[in-house]
């Protein structure tokens, strides 16, 4: 063989090796993405993409969201990292603060038109790491509630607008905190009939509920007392601290479970009544305070959405903004990129319809709405949940917090002893958290 050839040879065989696809994984279960219609649909998407590029094989990897912290965590420390996760909110993000990629530099060189998002939602995503995400989409909270449980108790519903009245035995009152409280008391419903404002009422025989907080547990116990307007866990100094609004909202919340027995306990979630855990969905809860992406569960058409009560003259709305991000470790970053942009572009529509967030691009909005009424064509007025993006919770409940995961596993303990102990002393509870809360943010000063 002459040396020319060789050398031909070689050449042509580095070119063989050098058109091998690289590998992008993509880690699913930090936020949504793990129900079975949304595994469907990005598994599908997945397929699209290997289909359509020699150059990239995306592969997805699925953890429940009870592990994917630590699994992320893990992965991270031995440096096996996934190249992308998502989508992703501001918790599952602030677990992870310093571990995702400045985008700015591939946005550059990639010429990628941000000006099709609001500036603000671009701005959301910047942090002291840089630019580390694209908007993608936003899950305003409202009020979900089933019109036939308020028939049968001979309730109005409750507003559809923002601020707007109730009518309560002839009286027009505020559509606060209280009136929801008394209307969710005369929801709950035991085996004989009696509402939880009766005395024979039996709380023991339950069968129907009138409010929960649905979906709103592991990784998230500070978003239960949004309705009492936002708050921080750390005060500029950094000490722990329980903000008297939220010190509030968890007496509230443990009144709601144990004294009014409106709210289900974790007993109560969990059982086949309430579908193990799918309160809402079972049928038997008349209102529960969640996200738009919540209509990724729901079937049927017996519900509608409404405003969120007001607490002390002021409504506010808990906000989730999910996204992917690309981490610091991964070694094909412009191909992550490419992948990023597939996900928050092309397939971005399939996304959100089983995701059930809301574009942050404007001129997909309508679509978007279009899509979610051919699944629930009971004429949901979607305005009431882009009206629900005004009254966003700034600061957010997912701002992060020093020592992060741990103090949020620390709120979590705190919320599920709420759930599951009847008899506690509410404020000495929370004296406990924030002296625990204390200790925790002290580790890493």
């Amino acid at each position: 063989m002459g040396r020319r050839l060789a050398a031909v040879l070689t050449a042509l065989l580095a070119g063989a090796a050098l058109a091998q696809p690289v590998t992008i994984t993509w880690f699913v279960g930090l936020g949504a993405g793990a129900q079975p219609e949304q595994k469907a649909a990005q598994d599908a998407i997945v397929e699209r993409f290997n289909a359509t590029h020699d150059d990239i094989q995306l592969e997805i990897v699925y953890v429940t969201n009870e592990v994917s912290v630590t699994t992320l965590s893990t992965l991270i420390a031995t440096g096996e990292a996934p190249d992308i996760v998502g989508p992703v909110g501001g918790a599952g993000s602030a677990a992870f603060a310093g571990n995702f990629l400045d985008l700015e530099p591939l946005i550059e060189a990639d010429g990628y038109d941000l000006s099709q998002f609001p500036e603000a939602a671009v701005d959301n995503q910047r942090t002291a790491d840089g630019l580390i995400g694209i908007p993608f989409a936003s899950f305003p909270a409202f009020l979900y509630y089933r019109p036939a449980l308020f028939d049968e108790a001979g309730l109005e519903y409750p507003p559809s607008e923002i601020g707007a009245p109730y009518h309560l035995d002839g009286q027009e009152v505020p559509w606060d905190v209280d009136t929801l409280t008394e209307v969710a008391r005369r929801l709950t419903v035991d085996a004989n009939g009696y509402d939880a404002t009766q005395p024979e009422f039996d709380p023991s025989q339950t069968v129907q509920w009138g409010f929960t907080n649905q979906w709103a547990g592991a990784g998230a116990a500070r978003q239960n007392v949004t309705l009492f307007g936002p708050g921080l866990m750390v005060d500029e100094q950094g000490n722990a601290q329980m903000p008297e609004n939220w010190r509030e909202g968890w007496r509230w919340y443990y009144d709601a479970i144990w004294t009014y027995h409106f709210m289900p306990s974790a007993d109560e979630d969990g059982s086949d009544l309430l579908a193990a855990g799918n309160a809402f969905e079972s049928g038997n809860v008349a209102m529960a305070q969640s996200h738009l992406w919540y209509t990724c569960c729901l079937t049927g058409t017996e519900w509608n959405i409404a405003a969120l009560p007001s607490y002390d003259g002021t409504v506010t709305a808990r906000l989730h903004a999910d996204t992917f991000r690309i981490m610091k470790q991964t070694e094909h970053p412009e191909e992550a990129f490419e992948v990023l942009k597939y996900l928050t572009g092309e397939a971005s529509l399939d996304l959100l319809a089983v995701y059930g967030g809301m574009p942050t691009r404007p001129g997909d909005q309508a679509a978007f709405f279009a899509g979610l009424d051919e699944r629930f064509p009971q004429g949901v007025d979607w305005s009431v949940a882009q009206a629900h993006v005004a009254y966003a919770d700034v600061p957010s409940h997912e701002t992060p917090m020093p020592n992060h995961n741990k103090a949020n596993d620390r709120l979590d303990q705190f919320k599920s002893l709420l759930d599951s102990q009847p008899g506690l002393d509410v404020d000495a509870e929370i004296d406990k958290l924030v002296a625990d809360l204390q200790v925790i943010f002290d580790e890493v000063r």
